[in-house]
């Protein structure tokens, strides 16, 4: 089974966490990292799984989350570089 991630930016801390809670529900995927920006006012989600429970749980973000979603991405096989941005973020938000 190939691993993917799955990149979706809102506008809040708390449309982040209701998208974030979809996307668990949704799919057999693990929650990774998130970067807030802007004082909390942009917040970045990076989830991992099989491409299609990836793919699934940003779907069923866009869907259902009552934030606007600014971008989402989903991202199969991701190169080892794109994998170390992720980890180096997990460990600053002490998640690793």
């Amino acid at each position: 089974m190939k691993k993917a991630i799955g990149i979706i930016e809102l506008p809040n801390c708390a449309d982040a966490v209701q998208a974030l809670d979809i996307m668990l529900k949704t799919a057999e995927v693990r929650f990774l990292t998130w970067e807030k920006k802007l004082g909390g006012r942009l917040v970045t989600i990076v989830i991992q799984g099989s491409v299609s429970a990836v793919t699934a749980a940003v779907d069923a973000a866009l869907e259902q989350a009552d934030g606007n979603i600014v971008a989402s991405y989903v991202i199969a096989n991701p190169h080892e570089e794109t994998m170390r941005l992720v980890t180096e973020s997990a460990q600053r938000q002490n998640f690793i």
